[in-house]
């Protein structure tokens, strides 16, 4: 990482700490009393037999994480989590890596509403960041497995590239990811949380990509306009030995919600806090349509036609319209281009992308067959604002229940096993 890089990306080094708005940690908001023993119940009978797969959660990145595996010469200046004005933060040096993120479930099992989190890590439930407990609630809920993403932006490429210590960056990614193995080992394969790369090194990355399959991880999260990072698009040749390991490993892309568009651009001015919330967070989900899109036209696919890839916490009822309108775009707009793609939206939707659900009760119970029986996942974006919590299973019954043990074995189990090649 060269010095006009880190330069060029210092300007990103605030996006951490706006990685979860600081309004979103006041207080404020309103506490939902939880009948947590009417929701705990474990597996619904009519779901005997199935593994569970929850394909969004987030695992809040332990304050030890960093201090804990690093070597002598670098505990002084890894991650650390300091309490700044009430509110923990993550901060390496002086600078401002932003807070722990999302974790509305409170140490008493109620529920948040209206807030991000709670300020302190003691005053949420512990499930957020520690093993035992979080399995323990997903017994409860009635889930076997989980994906985990990060939730902090204290992995965040900016931020890690306008450190200007290559060293310490790359050395920040790979404890994460060991971490992530170890959490994955604890769990007795119940926990798989994604991995990070150093995105701004070509080597470096492909180095550590390389690492992620040999110690077992299931698949990268990745930002879906690297270009804002000042690194090349995925048009660029870049990428193209990452891809062709992703391509002949399984290894599954993710794209977590879309950071391509700013979704507070579009909320009116004079808003509070919850109103901009609510919007923003329906449009990061829809947004998962351009990064659909920029794949299907960009050719990638063709070159890496065994090309995993997932739109997490993307939703599923706008990817009909989505499909039919790239089809309508690729006769009206692509008069070249399309004969030159091997393939037409609706296949390569087929063969390379899934999506998920979790509030929707119109996608699943009237498109999922429209979409795909095997291109849908379940998540409950635990333990975030909008997640599912409580009442897991009832969801699921009231929405999956109309069809037959084989379909919601597919979509509740299979087809995660299938995108993320788990060991069940």
């Amino acid at each position: 990482m060269t010095e006009k890089v880190a330069e060029e990306t210092a300007e990103l080094a605030g996006a951490a700490r706006k990685y979860w708005s600081a309004e979103g940690y006041t207080p404020g908001g309103v506490i939902r009393e939880v009948d947590y023993a009417a929701a705990s119940k474990g597996l619904h009978p009519m779901l005997k037999g199935i593994k569970i797969v929850d394909c969004d959660t987030h695992f809040t990145e332990p304050p030890d994480l960093f201090t804990s595996r690093a070597p002598a010469s670098m505990k002084h200046k890894v991650p650390v989590v300091r309490r700044v004005n009430g509110v923990d933060r993550w901060m390496v040096g002086d600078r401002d890596f932003g807070t722990l993120g999302g974790n509305v479930i409170r140490a008493d099992q109620n529920k948040l509403l209206g807030r991000l989190a709670f300020p302190t890590i003691e005053e949420g439930h512990a499930c957020a960041h520690e093993v035992k407990p979080r399995l323990k609630m997903m017994d409860e809920m009635g889930v076997h497995a989980q994906i985990c993403f990060h939730n902090s932006g204290v992995t965040q490429a900016g931020s890690l590239m306008a450190l200007g210590d290559p060293e310490l960056a790359l050395a920040i990614i790979r404890m994460f990811n060991d971490a992530a193995a170890e959490r994955q080992r604890e769990s007795g394969d119940r926990l798989f949380t994604l991995a990070h790369l150093p995105l701004w090194d070509k080597a470096a990355l492909e180095a550590e990509a390389r690492r992620c399959v040999d110690i077992g991880l299931k698949g990268f999260t990745l930002p879906d306009t690297p270009e804002r990072l000042k690194i090349p698009s995925f048009m660029h040749d870049y990428w193209t030995p990452f891809l062709e390991m992703c391509n002949d490993t399984g290894m599954s892309l993710n794209f977590h919600l879309n950071a391509a568009i700013d979704p507070t651009a579009l909320t009116w001015e004079g808003f509070a806090f919850e109103q901009t919330l609510s919007v923003v967070a329906t449009m990061f989900s829809i947004c998962n349509a351009a990064t659909l899109g920029n794949w299907m036209v960009s050719g990638r696919l063709d070159r890496h036609p065994r090309l995993k890839i997932g739109l997490i916490e993307s939703g599923m009822g706008w990817v009909p319209f989505a499909i039919e309108a790239l089809e309508h775009q690729f006769n009206e707009m692509l008069p070249v281009k399309s004969k030159i793609l091997q393939r037409r939206p609706k296949e390569y939707f087929r063969d390379h992308f899934w999506c998920t659900y979790w509030f929707e009760s119109i996608g699943p119970k009237l498109l999922l067959e429209t979409i795909g029986v095997n291109k849908v996942l379940f998540e409950t974006d635990f333990p975030h604002p909008t997640s599912l919590y409580p009442g897991v299973q009832e969801h699921i019954v009231d929405t999956l229940g109309g069809y037959d043990d084989h379909v919601r074995k597919r979509v509740l189990e299979r087809n995660a096993v299938e995108l993320y090649n788990l060991p069940f």
